[in-house]
């Protein structure tokens, strides 16, 4: 049975849609993972950040992204919350921002 992938809120897909051509392809290539693995994905293509909530890698010739993700009972993937990474570490505000979107999609 393969996962389904759910989207936090529309802006959350239209940020997606936005992305560099490159990282876009890649995303497109790790969502197919997560459909069939869920959440047995792991590095370099995803990382658990703890607490049930999940990172998504992706990266083209443009520059990185990260796509923050949670599971639900029933192989139900919902995407939270994306950003461009522009430093080495994973910004305290969009964790905290995903974190947030966790709570209210995931449950705590």
């Amino acid at each position: 049975m393969r996962w389904t992938i759910d989207y936090y809120s529309e802006a959350v897909r239209l940020t997606i849609e936005a992305l560099p051509v490159g990282i876009r392809a890649a995303y497109a290539r790790l969502t197919e993972l997560l459909e069939e693995f869920g959440l047995d994905v792991r590095l370099p293509h995803a990382r658990p950040m703890g607490k049930g909530l999940y990172e998504l890698r992706p990266r083209g010739r443009e520059g990185i992204a990260r796509v923050f993700y949670c599971a639900l009972i029933g192989r139900r993937i919902v995407l939270l919350h994306v950003f461009l990474k522009k430093t080495p570490g994973t910004p305290k505000r969009e964790l905290a921002i995903a974190r947030h979107r966790q709570r209210e999609a995931c449950g705590p």
